[in-house]
């Protein structure tokens, strides 16, 4: 296999496993809780105390990478995610779990933002965006799929193997690392500065993981609250000391580079809408509509569907069109698809909501490719592991607002209707306002070049192509893609 395609997959294969096995665990918890003598609601600590950890050590990465190796980092993370899920499977107490989930966190920082940089340093940039649109895979398709995947082993076998099954996968991953990755480091890596990283750490972690938790009715108000303005504060003194340190975790100084600008500030609106998604849908489909999870888990699998179609077509696309046009006209069909979600009714045909998330699938994979590619059109090579640091902090904190804006959203809403307890009805505004902030994101790109990012799309500056053009296009190619999954 080219190199081209297999390094791409080897990264992809890795974030996978962390992809998955951050929502995996959610069905499992009654039988992991009941197992290891404790209640749900406190083993909630073990996705929390995931997320908190992932918070703290992203920051770091960057640095890791430039003084130790991309590959080094990079199979080393894979191994620690790994003993973190013998841990998980071994644990006979919550103490003992909550141990094991952190050290996941401590492997997962580091493997999304150092697998990234290792697809940079050893991929062209002319053939990044097919490269690109495989790592994007995971990120769509692991929220999806954990959780029916979990029900199905916790049912069928045993919980000890939603963990367990990452150690082949793990092993696998570190000996194609070793071996097909190059050992590329740093010549001269920058000092590391501690001070920066505890600020950064203390404000990604306080910010993300409260906004985690709002509105999931885990942790009081009152404690939530104080983690967000903790985090907040944090960040603010570290922006004002990164103005005067040389060598800073997170690198805002490369947000004079439009591109970077427009993948991240587009990115995150995007981002926080979608990344509602894989919260709302679940609970719409079983709270309201009475699915089992496994059912669910199916229907809602039919988005991942769409995104896996996306693969072969996204690289054609983005040179046919231009960066600017696809995110641009993209976010706005991403955002009506998602929009579309509002109006599921328990009478709406199963088969019409699958299709509607598998064309929806489509269009949020091919904006991710695109939003992900673009990040890095004008980033120098030895800015990389900033670029790749600053882009996952930026992609954790939108993931984790997403939760949190759908949350409020549905809890409001009962609010308003005076209910108890949580019904279909309540869906629906959650969708229109997370459909409208994805939509919002689409005058980031409005504002790049027409020709941003052209040379690693490979489309040529001067072709002039119509808006009218794009949009036709594009919707020409989701009717030809539906057609064929309709067969």
């Amino acid at each position: 296999m080219p190199r081209e395609r297999l390094i791409p997959l080897i990264v992809a294969a890795a974030l996978f496993m962390e992809n998955m096995d951050s929502t995996v665990i959610a069905t499992s918890l009654p039988a992991i809780a009941a197992d290891i003598g404790t209640s749900p609601l406190t083993l909630k600590l073990a996705i929390t105390s995931y997320l908190l950890s992932l918070a703290v050590f992203i920051p770091a990465s960057g640095w890791t990478a430039d003084r130790f190796g991309p590959r080094a980092v990079f199979s080393v993370a894979i191994g620690v995610f790994m003993l973190g899920s013998i841990g998980c499977a071994l644990s006979t107490s919550v103490t003992d779990f909550v141990f094991a989930r952190i050290l996941q966190g401590i492997g997962g920082a580091m493997m999304t933002p150092v697998g990234r940089l290792v697809l940079l340093r050893s991929i062209d940039k002319s053939a990044l965006v097919n490269a690109m649109a495989w790592v994007t895979v995971p990120a769509l398709i692991g929220p999806v799929i954990g959780p029916p995947l979990g029900g199905f082993i916790t049912t069928y076998v045993s919980w000890h193997w939603i963990f367990l099954i990452n150690i082949p996968i793990g092993l696998l991953g570190i000996f194609l690392a070793l071996k097909y990755i190059e050992p590329i480091r740093s010549e001269n890596p920058e000092p590391f500065d501690l001070a920066g990283m505890l600020l950064a750490g203390v404000g990604v972690a306080g910010i993300a993981f409260g906004l985690s938790v709002a509105g999931l009715n885990l942790l009081p108000w009152q404690l939530v609250t104080g983690l967000v303005v903790v985090g907040v504060i944090s960040m603010t003194l570290y922006v004002i000391r990164a103005r005067t340190t040389p060598s800073p975790v997170l690198d805002f100084s490369m947000l004079r580079l439009p591109t970077l600008r427009a993948s991240l500030t587009g990115g995150f609106l995007f981002r926080l809408g979608i990344g509602a998604l894989p919260f709302l849908l679940p609970l719409l489909m079983q709270v309201g509509f009475g699915l089992s999870p496994f059912q669910s888990g199916l229907v809602t699998f039919a988005s991942a569907v769409g995104a896996m179609g996306m693969k072969t077509l996204a690289a054609r696309i983005i040179r046919t069109f231009g960066f600017r046009n696809v995110m641009m006209f993209n976010a706005l069909i991403s955002a009506v698809f998602l929009a579309a979600c509002a109006l599921f009714t328990p009478a709406t045909p199963l088969l019409l909501i699958m299709i509607i998330l598998v064309v929806g699938g489509f269009f949020r994979s091919l904006q991710f490719t695109a939003v992900n590619t673009i990040a890095y059109a004008e980033v120098e090579q030895r800015e990389m592991s900033r670029a790749t640091t600053l882009v996952s902090v930026n992609q954790q904190l939108a993931i984790s607002a997403g939760v949190a804006v759908g949350a409020a959203c549905v809890e409001a809403t009962m609010k308003w209707h005076g209910a108890t307890e949580l019904a279909a009805r309540d869906f629906w505004p959650a969708f229109v306002v997370i459909s409208v902030i994805a939509a919002a994101s689409a005058f980031s790109f409005y504002k790049l070049p027409d020709d941003a990012g052209h040379e690693i799309s490979g489309r040529k500056a001067s072709d002039p192509t119509p808006a009218k053009a794009v949009e036709a296009a594009v919707q020409d190619t989701t009717e030809e893609h539906r057609d064929q999954r309709l067969g």
